[in-house]
């Protein structure tokens, strides 16, 4: 059994050659215990690991939130913000995801902040590439609408919008392809 005397190396030793889902539970009985931050932290990281890879999304972002918390520097913080971010947007929970930008860039310099802000403008395009390619185009026009509210360039914005045409034309939304479709013809 886990105990909070265990070495990280202990830890993974016991774990290894067991089920994903019997290392969770060792793993969240651990948490209960009186741990030091360090093994707290690495207890929470190989949670988040296994739930990411087990496609439970939520709960590794919950658990990427947790990282944060028990993590000191500000640039750690905003790494597990960051991951907690992406894992919202691949769920689509995107109020979930513009709550953690904020928890990153809270204390970022203005420099970090637009690092951060392209790194999740990259994950939403992504992730609406990924839908595209899925054919879960209903998810992919989530997303595409979600980055027209973004800050985004004028040829970023033609381009999905060119995206959205042909999305909206293939689910049959016909008021918004022929609203798209005639900005367009009235620039051209």
């Amino acid at each position: 059994m886990l105990n909070k005397d265990m070495t990280r190396k202990e830890i993974e030793q016991f774990l290894q050659g067991k089920g994903d889902f019997v290392k969770i539970d060792y793993l969240n009985r651990l948490l209960k215990q009186d741990l030091a931050l360090d093994k707290k932290k690495f207890v929470y990281a190989k949670l988040a690991e296994i739930y990411e890879k087990k496609g439970m999304l939520s709960s590794a972002a919950k658990i990427c939130n947790s990282l944060a918390i028990f993590s000191i520097a500000f640039s750690e913080k905003s790494k597990h913000h960051v991951k907690e971010a992406e894992l919202y947007i691949k769920v689509g929970a995107f109020e979930s995801a513009n709550e953690a930008v904020k928890k990153a860039s809270k204390e970022a310099t203005e420099m970090e902040k637009q690092n951060i802000y392209q790194t999740i403008k990259g994950f939403y395009k992504r992730q609406a590439e990924a839908h595209e390619k899925n054919m879960r185009r209903a998810q992919a026009v989530r997303i595409y609408e979600k980055l027209l509210e973004m800050n985004i360039s004028e040829l970023e914005r033609e381009e999905i919008k060119q995206k959205l045409m042909a999305l909206y034309e293939k689910l049959g939304r016909l008021k918004e392809y022929f609203s798209i479709k005639k900005k367009f013809d009235s620039k051209g």
